[in-house]
């Protein structure tokens, strides 16, 4: 049952990264021409990731209701939706 649960779960959170709704944070990776923007959640990043927790520590939003916009240039677009994607899958794995 619990097999079931956590992979259900996993699913879940797949979907919240495939969802452009209610994210609150965008990160735009790579250098021109090769740029793609994702939409992400930074609560999940945050707890995912000791870098991206530094880095959107050192970027808080300010109370404004604007979202929080990061740029990751040296990484490739391709790699990073790699990388958000495991922060998914692997978390109850």
């Amino acid at each position: 049952m619990s097999m079931k649960f956590f992979s259900r779960l996993s699913q879940n959170y797949i979907e919240i990264l495939e969802d452009d709704n209610y994210y609150d944070i965008t990160i735009e990776v790579g250098k021109d021409p090769n740029v793609k923007i994702f939409c992400a959640h930074m609560i999940i990043l945050c707890y995912r990731s000791p870098f991206l927790r530094r880095t959107l520590n050192s970027n808080k939003k300010d109370n404004d209701n604007i979202l929080t916009h990061i740029k990751l240039p040296n990484i490739l677009p391709e790699n990073f939706q790699i990388i958000l994607k495991l922060f998914m899958v692997v978390l109850f794995h």
